[in-house]
């Protein structure tokens, strides 16, 4: 009989713990910033985000107390995957809008687009494009650029293509450069 009391005892135990555990993630989880909640890109934005004037492609901070290997805190970089997901954000189907040209383009890419107002240079274009494809990205860490292939399709049925860079520690994360093909 005191064996099953302890048993009984213990088992109440473990349970209380596994409940003060989850009480603690969820009391976690409603503090937790609501541009945490940020949708994927190509899902839509939540509706809380929807009425914000600036969008968000996705929340990239270095992780806390990121440290690097002399003891500075140390940026944490863009990988190649979160890279394709803002470009494919970013020019969506017919290329950039006002908004995201302002808050996600790099000063020299605006400052490029100032010496050319007779063409697009994020699009390499005049026009505006039917469709967008951002290919693989390739990410060079010693040289601190990822790339993709950006092609866009046009009315008459051509395509054209260019090359997007993104500097991998840019926070927030922001186009860098674009290269037009010949």
């Amino acid at each position: 009989m005191f064996r099953t009391a302890v048993r009984r005892s213990r088992a109440r135990g473990r349970g209380a713990g596994v409940l003060a555990l989850c009480a603690t993630g969820a009391a976690l989880l409603a503090l937790a910033a609501p541009s945490a909640w940020a949708a994927p890109s190509g899902q839509g934005a939540p509706s809380a985000q929807a009425a914000s004037a600036r969008p968000t492609p996705q929340v990239y901070e270095p992780p806390a107390g990121a440290q690097a290997g002399s003891g500075h805190i140390a940026a944490r970089r863009h990988t190649g995957p979160e890279i394709h997901r803002f470009l494919t954000w970013f020019y969506g189907t017919h290329g950039p809008d006002r908004v995201q040209r302002e808050h996600f383009v790099s000063d020299l890419l605006k400052r490029k687009q100032a010496q050319h107002p007779e063409r697009d240079v994020i699009l390499c274009a005049q026009n505006t494009p039917l469709d967008i494809e951002v290919g693989p990205v390739t990410t060079a860490q010693s040289a601190g650029f990822g790339w993709a292939t950006v092609t866009a399709y046009w009315a008459d049925g051509t395509a054209s293509t260019s090359t997007a860079y993104v500097a991998l520690d840019s926070h927030p994360i922001e186009l860098h450069d674009v290269v037009c093909a010949q």
